[in-house]
């Protein structure tokens, strides 16, 4: 048996049914070994995009994304897209092809210390060593990926490994896809159950992994157990995320916040007085022993209790354990109240005339209401931000606190292969759909449609906003687009495409592209504007 074949077969023990890939001479023996193992490959134009995919696959799904890429270019390739996974906490394996070990340091075709570039954006990288050890090694890999604090882990695959004959079969302890989460120490339990008992006006704020997509249930019956509000913080914007309002003055009035695996960065002012309040009011609960010193740094004696615990354990711990108080209907009416808030009227869109970003988002809001279960994935950008302020759906994917942009086009391939049921809609702006359009061809060969929306403004506007802003009108430079087609290039790949000039015809359009079946490409001309912005403060 190969180690390409104890590779695969110790991916197929851990429940892993595809692979998102872009093909390369050192990983040929893999795909090899995956007709015998059943797990398909969805093969991608771009290295990014297969990490791009793993990671919507693993947030959607819960399970272990995988993504295959060759040795060092199409490695280095990957490595903006792995910052992502680790950032959205998403459980992805990162499979490279590598030179052979026994040419180590004789200048083999694309060598490179891989793990050294990897390191520092996994919670684990490695190089196989020996045939004997694949399955040993991969197991423990995943292992780490799913445990935890979820994120990205990293495994090179030199070329003589894989092609290497032992007797030595699979029978590393592989562990399931979702592991059993740890129990929580009932000392601290007690601890959080008695502060949240005293607290009048306890609000909970959560990492990506416990936001709605990713743990709607449960952070539903947290709410209806305590009586509190509970906001998933995942927007780089931080504070001034567009789809939660006057946050910072929701975080102000709180009298304890409990954070649920929330990393007390720079989304939170790192920690601020004047943007937090400066009461001692917060406990954090955190694997990572860098995260929860972090939050010491950062809040200072406004932390009163630093947990070493499973935010998902704690979470589900307090979702079934006793009330800790009455209700507090009024403290729930004021958070919603307030995370409602926008700086526009949420029913003022224009109906007539040139086309906003706000129109536009609630043109795509008015599908996404008659859809049969729509999936909203929304980039950054100053378009992102004005569609995350008006449109929602019951499943969300963003760019999240990586605040890296481009990669939304591939989300919605592997959301489509996570959800082959939904009614997917992936805005971006015409600066961000280009990192990956590529991506559109994969899409219609591969059969996997989704509708993108274009904010098309000819601009990179959140640098342009920047310029205007910092240095003046006389002092814009790098910011300017072109009028591009973007809907004839999706169409030309075999897709559909529709361009949108006018108000009156957005609607006909959208509809249009839903029906085709097709990978679709609604390329809209907007006027640019800045994101919507509320900058919180204390409420009254």
């Amino acid at each position: 048996m190969r180690g390409a074949d104890i590779l695969v077969q110790t991916l197929a023990k851990a429940g892993v049914s595809r692979i998102f890939s872009l093909s390369g001479n050192q990983i040929m023996p893999v795909y090899d070994a995956c007709i015998d193992a059943g797990i398909t490959i969805h093969h991608t134009r771009h290295e990014a995009s297969a990490v791009f995919m793993a990671d919507a696959w693993a947030q959607l799904t819960g399970e272990l994304g995988v993504a295959l890429v060759t040795a060092a270019p199409g490695f280095a390739n990957a490595m903006g897209a792995l910052f992502t996974a680790l950032h959205s906490e998403s459980p992805v394996l990162l499979l490279s092809g590598d030179s052979p070990r026994a040419h180590d340091g004789r200048g083999a075709f694309q060598e490179l210390d891989q793990v050294a570039v990897s390191r520092p954006l996994t919670k684990h990288s490695l190089r196989l060593t020996a045939i004997d050890a694949v399955a040993e090694e991969t197991a423990a890999a995943i292992h780490i990926a799913v445990s935890g604090r979820p994120g990205p882990v990293h495994i090179a695959l030199p070329f003589d490994v894989l092609l290497a004959n032992s007797d030595h079969h699979a029978h590393a302890s592989v562990p399931r896809p979702r592991p059993d989460r740890p129990t929580v120490d009932q000392e601290d339990l007690a601890a959080v159950t008695n502060a949240l008992a005293a607290a009048e006006r306890p609000l909970v704020i959560t990492g990506p992994v416990l936001n709605r997509t990713r743990a709607g249930d449960l952070i539903a019956a947290l709410e209806r157990k305590h009586h509190l509000p509970v906001l998933s913080l995942e927007s780089p914007r931080g504070l001034n995320d567009p789809s939660l309002g006057r946050l910072a003055a929701a975080l102000t009035r709180a009298d304890l916040v409990i954070s649920l695996g929330k990393r007390i960065d720079y989304t939170l002012a790192l920690g601020a007085a004047d943007k937090l309040g400066a009461e001692r009011k917060w406990i954090v609960a955190d694997v990572d022993s860098r995260q929860r010193e972090a939050a010491r740094r950062n809040l200072g004696d406004r932390l009163i209790i630093a947990l070493e615990a499973d935010p998902r354990a704690l979470a589900e711990a307090l979702a079934t354990g006793p009330e800790t108080a009455p209700q507090r209907g009024d403290w729930l009416a004021a958070v919603a109240n307030l995370t409602r808030e926008r700086s526009f009227e949420a029913g003022s869109a224009a109906t007539s005339g040139p086309i906003s970003s706000h129109a536009l988002s609630a043109a795509v809001q008015r599908q996404i209401d008659k859809a049969a279960n729509p999936l909203l994935i929304i980039d950054g950008g100053e378009f992102g931000q004005w569609a995350q302020a008006v449109c929602s759906a019951g499943e969300r994917l963003i760019n999240g606190t990586s605040a890296a942009i481009g990669g939304m086009l591939c989300y919605a391939l592997g959301a489509r292969c996570a959800r082959p049921g939904a009614t997917i809609f992936a805005l971006m702006g015409d600066g961000t759909v280009g990192f990956q359009f590529a991506e559109f061809e994969t899409a219609v060969r591969e059969k996997l449609p989704f509708v993108v929306v274009i904010g098309n403004d000819e601009c990179w506007n959140a640098e342009h906003q920047i310029q205007l802003r910092d240095y003046g009108a006389g002092r814009l430079i790098g910011c300017q687009l072109s009028e591009a087609r973007y809907d004839l290039a999706a169409a030309g790949l075999g897709g559909h495409g529709e361009y949108v000039t006018d108000l009156a015809d957005l609607d006909a359009a959208l509809e249009r592209a839903l029906l085709s079946g097709l990978p679709a490409c609604v390329n809209v001309r907007i006027k640019g504007a800045p994101a919507p912005t509320l900058t919180g403060g204390p409420a009254h």
